[in-house]
Order: structure tokens, then sequence, then C-alpha cells
């Protein structure tokens, strides 16, 4: 219970926690006082820690509301930040045999992408896309087609699918397919 009360309190390194009550109302136990969905978007977007749990049961519930924010960004009628292809995708991977690796792989391509994202935005508003970081960006995106390829068959093969730059090292790419192709053999062969 102490680390609960640590934690509550805000101190630093700490989740602050959140309780979220039947009538849909969020408590910030750390500020004492009721807060929204935009409060919680505008803690993810500040790096602030927190974990949401159902007041209740005591369940923890951060997944289902972080996944809510989401949705009601999606859905606020701004520009949305999901292409349908890859929320298609991204169903068509649940039951699947790669579903138990699809948390971890999308969590280091976004570590990946927020760690050169300042890098890629410097490069293209300079409009150099000649530069080492106008290059890692397009070996980034064609290894994340090289994985769809793998992980979706057929779904990455679109018509107007853009053709790879010199630049992308394809004798790379061909290695990542090829090691994405056996891995996805040997889940196969392990679900059988």
């Amino acid at each position: 219970m102490v680390g609960r009360a640590k934690a509550a309190s805000g101190e630093a390194g700490d989740a602050i926690i959140i309780k979220k009550y039947a009538n849909r109302r969020l408590y910030n136990t750390a500020s004492s006082s009721y807060i929204t969905l935009e409060d919680l978007a505008k803690m993810v977007r500040e790096n602030v820690e927190f974990q949401v749990l159902d007041a209740k049961t005591g369940d923890d519930i951060t997944h289902q509301i972080l996944t809510q924010i989401i949705m009601d960004e999606e859905a606020s009628g701004g520009q949305q930040m999901l292409p349908v292809s890859f929320l298609r995708q991204l169903i068509g991977m649940y039951g699947n045999s790669m579903q138990a690796m699809m948390p971890s792989y999308l969590e280091a391509s976004m570590t990946n992408f927020r760690e050169n994202q300042s890098k890629i935005r410097e490069a293209f508003e300079k409009g150099i896309s000649a530069t080492p970081f106008a290059a890692l960006h397009e070996t980034n995106m064609a290894m994340m087609r090289a994985a769809a390829d793998v992980f979706m068959p057929g779904m990455g093969k679109a018509k107007d699918k853009p053709k790879p730059a010199a630049s992308e090292a394809p004798d790379e790419i061909a290695v990542l397919r090829e090691q994405m192709a056996a891995m996805q053999k040997k889940l196969d062969e392990l679900s059988k």
C-alpha cells in the first residue's frame, strides 16, 4: 500500500494514480481534482506518467483509457493520424500468429521514429533531401514496408506503392525480409 500512496502523492519518478468512477468521472489523486480525457491527453503530451485504476475494483484500465483518447482524437474531425490501410492491417493482426510480437514491434518502431523525428523534420524543413537524415528516414520507411509485407502478405503491395529510392540499400531490405519470413515460418510451425 505504501507504493500506491507514494505514487498518488506524485513524487518524482512515480506514476500519478487516476481513479475512474462508475459515473465515468476521472479523479486525479495527486491534485485531488476531477479531470477529463483531454487533461489526460495533455499529461501524455507532457510526458507525465499516470496509471488509471477502476475506483470500484482497483483494476488497471490505463490501456482502455489511452485507447479511448486515441479514438476521440481520431473522431474529432481534425486531421486523422491513423490511415485506414494501417487500421485494417492492425485489425487483421488480431488472432494472427504474429499478434504477440506486434506490441514490441510497434513500440520499437515508435521509439525509433520519435528518436529520429526532430532530425528528420529538420532535414525536410531545410529541403535537403540528400542528407543522411533523409536517407535514414527513407530506410526506416522501407523497413516498415518490408515488415508490413511479411506481417500481412499482399497488403503492402498496393498499385500506387512508391518505388524505393536508390539510397534505401535494397540488399539490407532483402535480408530483413528473409529474416522476417523465417520468423513467420517458425511462429506458424509453433502455433500448429
